[in-house]
């Protein structure tokens, strides 16, 4: 039995009256990678930002149920925000480096943290061989982080995610925007990020989540519709939903 490590109870999400997640319950498990997958709309990417609270900008959003990682309740008043996403990061669909060089992409967040200044050097060489990225960088940091390739640029901001040694890994589309090569490398990386992390991806690439997912969530209107392994969401669904969605016959 595999420990949960992020959890979602009844939990619904408004925009103003406009209700967009409908009673969601799920389990993630630890050092696993799920998929939560759907038409665009379904409110995939909703539910993953509301993992480490990106909608409490939005002055319209409101919550019913809660969300657990572990035990701590992260919609508690008492939940700090910024600790909340140094456990829980994010990799956004298009690559974001910061208009800085490589290096200072990384040490900026471990500054922020108050890590210590002997140790940053190191946490930043580790975080880029975590990602694949040192042979390619090692010799260039005070290079410009936005002259990168497009599959560099996405693997200096997984970096510059795991370089907090954060517990979970979000990812919202992490190689919608990038080629078949850089696509196969950012997926090579999930792959051997799940040992020290767990990892939540949205994907519209059927073949992605079936490369890459311990899990597979399916997602419809806002509703989850159906949880289970990769292989049985793919080859033995439950639902007929979601069998016409995992065979291209949809909508």
């Amino acid at each position: 039995m595999n420990e949960i490590k992020l959890s979602a109870h009844n939990f619904n999400m408004y925009f103003g009256k406009k209700q967009i997640l409908k009673n969601i319950n799920i389990d993630f498990p630890k050092n696993q990678v799920t998929s939560l997958i759907g038409p665009s709309g379904c409110g995939k990417s909703t539910l993953l930002r509301s993992f480490n609270r990106m909608h409490d900008l939005s002055p319209d959003a409101r919550i019913e149920g809660d969300i657990k990682l572990d035990t701590l309740n992260i919609y508690d008043k008492k939940t700090s925000v910024t600790e909340l996403r140094k456990r829980i990061g994010m990799v956004f669909q298009k690559p974001n480096p910061l208009p800085k060089s490589i290096y200072e992409n990384l040490s900026y967040a471990l500054n922020i943290h108050s890590f210590s200044k002997t140790e940053i050097p190191g946490l930043i060489e580790k975080a880029l061989k975590e990602s694949y990225l040192w042979e390619e960088v090692k010799d260039e940091l005070k290079k410009p982080a936005v002259k990168l390739s497009g599959g560099q640029q996405q693997r200096l901001c997984i970096a510059r995610t795991v370089v907090l040694r954060p517990e979970v890994i979000l990812m919202d589309e992490p190689c919608s925007a990038l080629d078949p090569i850089s696509t196969n490398k950012i997926e090579a990386l999930i792959m051997s990020l799940k040992k020290d992390y767990t990892i939540v991806i949205v994907t519209h690439n059927m073949q992605q989540a079936q490369r890459i997912s311990d899990k597979v969530a399916f997602m419809y209107l806002g509703e989850l519709v159906e949880f289970d392994t990769c292989e049985n969401v793919f080859k033995k669904p439950q639902k007929e939903l979601t069998k016409n969605y995992v065979n291209g016959h949809f909508g």
